[in-house]
C-alpha cells in the first residue's frame, strides 16, 4: 500500500495562449508549494484542466514537476483516458520520467460496464510498479466507481488509495468499512477536509490547496494532532475558498487566486472563462480570511 499522505495540492497547469507550457511559472509554483510544506504534488488532475490539454502538453507538465520537486516530495500524476490502451500509455510514461504514483481517472462519453470499469482500473495499475490513487467524481464523469468496484479493485496490491470526490461524506466510510483496511480515503474540495480525517482520512487532493498551501498544511497538522476544536476554526475560514471554488470553475478560480499572489499562470484554457472581476474580488475576500484565520490558529 502507498504510503502517500498529508496535503497534495492539484497543480494549476500554466499554459500560454499559444499552447506552450509556461514552464518558469510552473516551476516556480512547484517550489513555492514545497517551501509552504505541502506533502506531495498531483499535475493533471481536475483544476489542472487535463480534460483541455494535449499529450505533449500533459507529458511536459509531469516532467517539469518532476524535475523540479527533485524527490523532495513525492508525485502523483494524473492519468486520464477514455481507452484502456491510451490510459497504460500514459501510466508507462509518466512512470519512466519518474513520477512516483498515478491518480487513475476514466474518462467516458459512452457509459461503461461495471466490469469494463474494473477492467480499466486494472490495466493501469498493472502498466507500472507505481502505487495508484483511484479518483471518482460522479458530478463529471459518465461511469462511476461503485462500492462493490471499489471493493474489488481494493484487493490489487498496487490500489490503496481513492479520491473521492462525490461530496458524500458517508460514501467514504463506507469504502474504509468495506475495505477493511485495504483502502484509504484521500478529501477532495468537495469534501469538509477536518470532517474526513476525523473519520480516518489520509489527508486531501484537491484544488484550493494549490492556492492556500500554508492554511492547508496547518490545518492538516491539527487534525493530526488532534486538536479539534482549532482545526474546526481554521476549517470554517478556510471553507470560504471551496465555497468559491464549487461556485466558479475549477481552473479559474484558482488561477485567479495565484495571479492575486503574482503567479503569472495564465487563464483557464477556451472555451472555459477566466475569472470574472466579481469572483475576482470575492477570491480577494477568501484569501484575506484565510491569512487571517492562518495567523490565529496555534502551531500542532
Amino acid at each position: 500500500m502507498s504510503s502517500f499522505t498529508g496535503v497534495f495540492p492539484y497543480l494549476v497547469s500554466p499554459i500560454a495562449p499559444d499552447g506552450r507550457v509556461l514552464e518558469a511559472e510552473l516551476r516556480r509554483l512547484v517550489d513555492h508549494l514545497i517551501a509552504a510544506g505541502v506533502h506531495g504534488l498531483t499535475p493533471l488532475g481536475s483544476t489542472g484542466e487535463f480534460a483541455y490539454l494535449d499529450w505533449t502538453q500533459r507529458r511536459r507538465i509531469v516532467e517539469i514537476v518532476v524535475e523540479q520537486a527533485a524527490r523532495r516530495v513525492p508525485v502523483v500524476a494524473g492519468v486520464a483516458a477514455t481507452t484502456t490502451a491510451e490510459a497504460v500509455r500514459q501510466a508507462q510514461e509518466f512512470a519512466s520520467v519518474g513520477a512516483d504514483g498515478i491518480l487513475a481517472i476514466l474518462e467516458a462519453y459512452f457509459p461503461v460496464s461495471e466490469a469494463g470499469v474494473i477492467a480499466y482500473f486494472t490495466a493501469v495499475a498493472d502498466a507500472t510498479e507505481l502505487p495508484v490513487v483511484l479518483y471518482t467524481n460522479p458530478n463529471f464523469q459518465r461511469s462511476d466507481l461503485s462500492l462493490p468496484a471499489i471493493e474489488t479493485l481494493s484487493r490489487h496490491p498496487r490500489i490503496g488509495l481513492i479520491k473521492d470526490a462525490s461530496t458524500n461524506t458517508g460514501r467514504l466510510l463506507s469504502i474504509l468499512n468495506r475495505t477493511e483496511g485495504r483502502m484509504q480515503v484521500f478529501a477532495a474540495s468537495a469534501h469538509i477536509p477536518a470532517a474526513v480525517m476525523m473519520i480516518g482520512g489520509k489527508g486531501w487532493m484537491a484544488g484550493p490547496a494549490c492556492a492556500i498551501p500554508r492554511e492547508s498544511v496547518r490545518l492538516y497538522e491539527l487534525c493530526r494532532a488532534g486538536q479539534w476544536d482549532a482545526a474546526m476554526t481554521l476549517q470554517r475560514a478556510l471553507w470560504r475558498v471551496n465555497e468559491l471554488f464549487a461556485a466558479h470553475s475549477l481552473a479559474a478560480c484558482i488561477k485567479g487566486a495565484l495571479q492575486i499572489q503574482g503567479f503569472g499562470v495564465g487563464d483557464p484554457l477556451p472555451p472555459q472563462a477566466p475569472l470574472s472581476p466579481e469572483g475576482r474580488r470575492a477570491v480577494e475576500a477568501a484569501l484575506r480570511l484565510a491569512a487571517e484565520a492562518l495567523a490565529a490558529a496555534p502551531e500542532a
